[in-house]
């Protein structure tokens, strides 16, 4: 009597970890999860948590970068018409500086040079998301002119970064007085130079002129070049940690995924195991009552 109730207590403890089982197994293949909880297998849980951390630092990097990068596009854009309209601007002083003009022409040059001036102006306030590109972190008009044509900045040296993974800092923007208003290369006082001179009828020095708009062109040219080489810094960056990401995404799914066709397997088994347990019981249950006629 007391060894059939000892073995009916352990069928019985067997018949619930056969239905955990079950239970487990058949959840895991729901949610295709194996691993809900940190005690289901801590060291995988850590492991876990860690690659999610690092997936979060990821996204966040991405998207700054691709904030940051678009911007730049947007600035080396303009930076890319602001060196066609000073190309433009060089050749139409060096016909009317060479001599042969009269006052007609050299009115219509320096008409045509004030317009590239101004269009110039333009894309030296360009702005994108609300905020202008070349005035440093001044949320002022970069770039002011007045009555006579001068061109003032109003923006300050301040420039944007990002943060790298890999580790240092990239800057993001170019203040506007590098880019147009660097010392003895100023885009607007070589332009104003030459439309002063063409406006005033007298014989200017013609090569110095070109040459100061040649200089301003150049520093154009060697800003834009600077913020090229920040955009493909971070273009290479975020390529790296596109690819961590994508492989730490491939790490975690392996991680915490279900095998299926194991747990399909397991889960037959379970519940064939179940099955003739219960029967076992039924058996041993009905012998029992016997035992007490």
């Amino acid at each position: 009597m007391l060894n059939s109730t000892t073995s009916l207590q352990q069928m019985l403890s067997s018949l619930s970890n056969l239905s955990d089982q079950q239970t487990r197994i058949s959840q895991e293949m729901s949610s295709g999860l194996r691993i809900t909880s940190l005690g289901d297998d801590p060291v995988a849980s850590g492991q876990a948590v860690t690659m999610a951390d690092t997936l979060r630092q990821d996204a966040a990097f991405l998207s700054t970068a691709s904030n940051a990068s678009n911007r730049m596009q947007t600035a080396d854009t303009a930076l890319g018409s602001v060196v066609s309209q000073l190309t433009s601007a060089i050749s139409t002083a060096t016909g009317a500086l060479s001599g042969t003009g009269n006052t007609t022409t050299n009115a219509v040059a320096a008409q045509s040079l004030s317009s590239i001036r101004d269009t110039i102006l333009s894309l030296a306030n360009s702005s994108y998301g609300g905020t202008y590109l070349f005035s440093g972190s001044s949320t002022a008009v970069p770039f002011t002119e007045d009555a006579s044509g001068n061109v003032t900045y109003t923006g300050n040296s301040d420039a944007t970064s990002v943060a790298l993974t890999s580790g240092g800092t990239v800057s993001t923007s170019l203040a506007g007085n590098n880019v147009f208003a660097a010392s003895g290369a100023s885009v607007f006082d070589a332009l104003n130079n030459i439309i002063t001179a063409l406006q005033s009828g007298a014989t200017p020095d013609s090569s110095s002129l070109v040459s100061g708009l040649r200089d301003a062109l150049n520093s154009v040219i060697s800003q834009r070049a600077t913020l090229n080489s920040a955009q493909s810094r971070i273009s290479s960056e975020s390529d790296y940690i596109t690819a961590q990401k994508t492989n730490l995404l491939a790490q975690q799914s392996t991680l915490l995924s279900a095998d299926t066709a194991t747990l399909a397997t397991e889960l037959s088994s379970v519940t064939t195991q179940r099955s003739a347990l219960l029967s076992t019981i039924a058996a041993v249950q009905k012998g029992s009552l016997f035992d007490y006629l």
